[in-house]
């Protein structure tokens, strides 16, 4: 799994072809903040945040989805307010606008991490490690024979880490290809050994490139990504 060093851009925004720009914002606002972003949303976005019962989860979809038009008006030079989504079948967002920009999301306990590219498809995911979740049943219901072998061979003070390699891994690759559980989590393979190279194994494999990241310390994170390999940066909200 990469250590990345986060940084901001200088100047425009314009991701080139081969390349791909993440992205991590922390979830946490002030109220000052927190209204600003509101007012980039949407009536029907404003409708799911009320639907929230604890203030916390409001507040953070308010934040994550104000920082996503944010970034989107910054790439494309439109006010935030301004952007239109549409969505997939199986739930996948997506700009109704022609400039070809690509984008998805992920957050995990109070981290967001946004991945943008040019006519290319991707996936991204970010998970919180946790030791006490209780991963290798999961595992056990949704990993591939494969993958449960080489979890089960890790010495146990690893399976945490790997556990969440994985699953990440897995539902980048789902992301990506925006059909949700359309596609089985056990009818693929991915590697998890913390420490060895990422990889993917399933029968569309040579069209997409896979990398793992490090978003902050005590998480893990995928990207999977569409095309020849690309160059990524990595840069903070």
């Amino acid at each position: 799994m990469e250590t990345v060093n986060w940084s901001q851009p200088a100047g425009n925004l314009s991701p080139s072809k081969n390349e791909v720009h993440i992205w991590r914002a922390w979830l946490e606002a002030d109220a000052t903040e927190l209204s600003r972003l509101c007012d980039f949303l949407s009536e029907d976005e404003l409708s799911r945040a009320n639907r929230f019962v604890f203030p916390r989860d409001r507040h953070h979809f308010i934040v994550g989805r104000g920082r996503l038009r944010e970034l989107l008006g910054r790439y494309l030079g439109r006010g935030p307010q301004t952007l239109q989504f549409q969505t997939g079948k199986f739930g996948k967002p997506r700009l109704e606008d022609p400039s070809g920009l690509c984008f998805n999301l992920t957050h995990s306990h109070g981290l967001a991490v946004y991945a943008f590219a040019t006519q290319r498809e991707l996936g991204i995911d970010a998970e919180k490690i946790r030791p006490d979740f209780g991963g290798e049943e999961i595992a056990g219901r949704y990993f591939s024979a494969a993958e449960q072998k080489e979890l089960h061979e890790l010495p146990v003070e690893l399976r945490a880490t790997a556990f969440f390699l994985c699953w990440t891994r897995k539902e980048a690759y789902i992301k990506a290809h925006g059909d949700g559980l359309q596609i089985r989590l056990a009818s693929f393979d991915v590697s998890l050994t913390p420490g060895k190279p990422e990889t993917l194994q399933s029968s569309d494999s040579q069209r997409w490139n896979l990398n793992s990241f490090t978003p902050a310390p005590g998480y893990a994170a995928a990207i999977i990504t569409e095309g020849d390999a690309p160059s990524i940066r990595f840069w903070d909200s």
